[in-house]
């Protein structure tokens, strides 16, 4: 009888033995295989035409993909799905408040520019996140307001920079923001030389800061067609709650190495002939006789009319006079602007233009004092409350003061 289980007759020994997987591969083609033996097509010179591109393979993936995106949110747990919910409704919310702030920067910022009469908007940072509480609190821990270029008399304030607190919001919401009321404010103010230069400085004077309270103006200034250097000292000092004033002292010009001007009607103020100047008057014959020629200027050089007559007749008698160490003191100490008008010839051998001296005359001390004065008082700020100067110092840029405030309010 036979076995009911086929009994398979091992491979003859001169047939060696093979794995079938093996015979399997050997049936599919081998990609390397056919890509090292692929035969290279022969290049057509000629373009083949232009088809437009088939997009809709494209969306049927784009499609698969959001479906398999879908799918995937879908999948994931309740506890994540939460979480991700969460953080979109506060990306949102933060988007939101940032745009309720903007927002309200941008009102604040037009309503100071339309109450203060600015030519430009100013820049205002309110602080605190979030700002939507504090809107519907109505009460702002801090605000910034930083106004360049600020007109105040005849010169411009680089920047005026204001820190406000204890803010309260007039107003139901963020679009509906009607004003505010500034609990205290604390502020500083610029006014820098560059600016002061360019705006007074017409005639070449350049301002720079000395010490703490003074400050410099060195330059030229045209009288009657001559450039003279100008020097002055201005002190600063506060002027009321809202100005600042400057005491213009040691204002002089110099008309070259021939004489100085000083305005004023003091002693050691007026036209002066310089050192060199004098010791030519006493050098050259002609130049002193012209001197002494002239009634008023003997008068005050208190030289005895008889010893004027022999020098005017002898030349030795005039080197004696004018070889004396006091004479060429006398002479510097000279003011001629009020003595030399009359006698132009004098003018002339002293070489000095009698055009000029008249320029001289008509140019007082109020006169130059006014055109190198850095004195300003801050624009009055709308609304109640009060803003007071508090310190005045020179620094390296300009003349800086600090200011503060209380009970101030803007807009409704």
């Amino acid at each position: 009888m036979r076995s009911p289980h086929r009994i398979t007759t091992p491979p003859p020994p001169d047939k060696p033995y093979r794995n079938p997987y093996d015979e399997l591969a050997d049936l599919a083609p081998n990609p390397l295989e056919e890509f090292l033996h692929e035969e290279k097509p022969e290049r057509d010179d000629a373009e083949a035409p232009w088809t437009p591109p088939d997009h809709r393979r494209g969306s049927r993936r784009r499609s698969r993909g959001r479906g398999r995106g879908r799918a995937r949110f879908m999948g994931l747990p309740l506890a994540a799905k939460a979480v991700v919910a969460l953080l979109v409704a506060t990306a949102f919310l933060a988007l939101g408040d940032r745009w309720a702030l903007l927002y309200a920067e941008h009102e604040a910022a037009e309503k100071l520019k339309e109450q203060m009469n600015l030519s430009a908007a100013p820049e205002v940072d309110i602080e605190g996140f979030p700002f939507l509480t504090q809107v519907l609190d109505q009460r702002v821990d801090k605000v910034k307001v930083t106004v360049p270029d600020v007109a105040a008399d005849r010169v411009s304030l680089a920047k005026v920079s204001a820190t406000a607190t204890d803010v309260t919001i007039l107003g139901d919401g963020p679009t509906s923001i009607k004003g505010a009321r500034i609990g205290a404010m604390k502020g500083e103010v610029l006014l820098s030389f560059e600016d002061l230069n360019r705006e007074l400085g017409a005639s070449q004077v350049t301002f720079t800061g000395r010490g703490r309270d003074e400050v410099l103006a060195r330059g030229t200034l045209p009288v009657a067609g001559h450039d003279l250097k100008v020097r002055a000292d201005a002190r600063i000092q506060r002027n009321g709650e809202r100005g600042i004033s400057t005491d213009i002292g040691g204002m002089s010009l110099q008309l070259g190495d021939l004489a100085t001007y000083r305005p004023g009607t003091r002693e050691k103020e007026g036209l002066h002939l310089s050192r060199s100047s004098a010791d030519r008057v006493a050098k050259e014959a002609a130049k002193a006789k012209a001197l002494l020629s002239v009634p008023a200027i003997v008068k005050r050089l208190g030289v005895p009319e008889s010893v004027v007559r022999e020098a005017l007749k002898s030349d030795a008698k005039l080197n004696e006079l004018t070889g004396s160490p006091r004479f060429v003191n006398d002479v510097m100490g000279l003011n001629l602007i009020d003595v030399a008008m009359g006698h132009p010839e004098l003018l002339k051998r002293l070489g000095l233009d009698p055009a000029l001296l008249k320029g001289l005359a008509q140019l007082t001390r109020p006169v130059l004092a006014d055109r190198l004065t850095l004195a300003f008082q801050l624009p009055k700020l709308p609304g109640p409350g009060t803003v007071a100067l508090q310190d005045v110092t020179v620094e390296k840029e300009g003349i800086r003061v600090r200011l503060t405030g209380a009970g101030l309010g803007f807009g409704g």
